[in-house]
């Protein structure tokens, strides 16, 4: 996705689009991982920026393609365009610039945490349950693939689990200064059923909700 300023000057775009049909990749090892690739959902603000030695990289499989596709069919011909087909995609992975971003990252990290906090301090956990990937990913205007694959990179855990960590840190808190029932707190958090709560719970912290009480109190 790309554009320019219009000065009336006709303007042609240049570059290289990669399209092949599904059933090049049928009985493949790439047809069966190709779904491993997260970044296939990811929006178009978040496309893959690449240097001068990566994009080299990059055309060198297109490269390799290229000679396969203008010569004869060769018994080993398949294998070697999925093969250039794989590189390239496992390049595409190799060079995701979470790394290279860190202010953007950090900025998207921090936001994140502001808007669990406001979630469960302002009763939407209540009213409409646990905060889903899908929902945080909205607010911080990403997909859920970039979203989750960049946190996966910035703290080693999933967005999933960064919620379910929050969700236990605040229940520690009601557990040792509230009253409220092991029920109660589960509801306020956004847990439709108890039952769940308390096995998330056992299953970070090693006790019961009951049992952490019994041992804070």
């Amino acid at each position: 996705m790309f554009g320019a300023e219009d000065d009336g000057m006709q303007f042609q775009p240049d570059g290289y689009l990669l399209m092949f049909h599904p059933d090049l990749l049928r009985n493949t090892p790439l047809g069966r991982i190709m779904r491993e690739y997260s970044f296939f959902s990811y929006e178009t603000n978040e496309a893959l920026h690449l240097s001068v030695e990566e994009r080299q990289i990059i055309m060198d499989c297109f490269h390799k393609i290229q000679y396969e596709l203008n010569h004869p069919i060769h018994r080993h011909s398949k294998n070697l365009i999925t093969d250039s087909i794989k590189t390239f995609l496992d390049y595409c992975t190799r060079f995701r610039q979470f790394i290279t971003r860190d202010n953007q990252n950090r900025d998207i990290l921090a936001r994140f945490e502001r808007l669990l906090d406001e979630y469960f301090h302002d009763g939407a956990a209540k009213r409409i349950g646990l905060p889903t990937v899908q929902y945080c990913a909205d607010k911080l205007c990403l997909s859920p693939n970039y979203f989750s694959d960049l946190l996966k990179k910035e703290t080693g855990s999933t967005a999933l689990h960064f919620i379910h960590d929050k969700s236990i840190e605040i229940a520690k808190t009601e557990l040792a200064s509230t009253d409220d029932t092991v029920n109660e707190i589960a509801y306020n958090l956004g847990f439709q059923y108890p039952q769940h709560f308390t096995r998330l719970f056992k299953k970070e912290v090693g006790y019961t909700p009951n049992e952490y009480r019994a041992q804070v109190s």
